[in-house]
């Protein structure tokens, strides 16, 4: 098994449900995309760039996004804390996760994916 897909494997319920659902619409919507495994959390790419991070925190699942300063479309879902080039959505249930606002982020951030982190 990948350090990746290990990463997501191992977690306890309800966060392994929540990154395993993630991932199906990840892959759903860009089967290009690839897992890969950087600063120990499950990283998503297409080709080189960058789309969107996995990363178990203290009680949530937190999905980084890059490019999020280019975001116009459901921004206000995305937390910032204190970060200046990286916005999140943040999940605690798997009930939490609203798949087409994931989505229409997803597809927001991947037409931005050969700009310049910062807008």
């Amino acid at each position: 098994m990948k350090p990746a897909e290990a990463y997501i494997y191992n977690q306890q319920e309800p966060f392994k449900s929540i990154l395993m659902h993630v991932q199906i619409l990840i892959e759903h919507t860009f089967p290009e995309a690839h897992l890969e495994y950087k600063w120990k959390i499950p990283c998503y790419y297409i080709g080189t760039r960058p789309i969107c991070y996995l990363n178990k925190s203290k009680d949530y699942i937190d999905v980084g996004f890059w490019h999020a300063n280019h975001i116009t479309k459901h921004a206000d879902c995305l937390v910032s804390e204190k970060r200046k080039k990286i916005k999140s959505l943040r999940y605690k249930q798997l009930d939490d996760i609203d798949d087409s606002i994931f989505i229409s982020i997803l597809r927001e951030v991947e037409a931005f994916k050969n700009s310049s982190f910062m807008k």
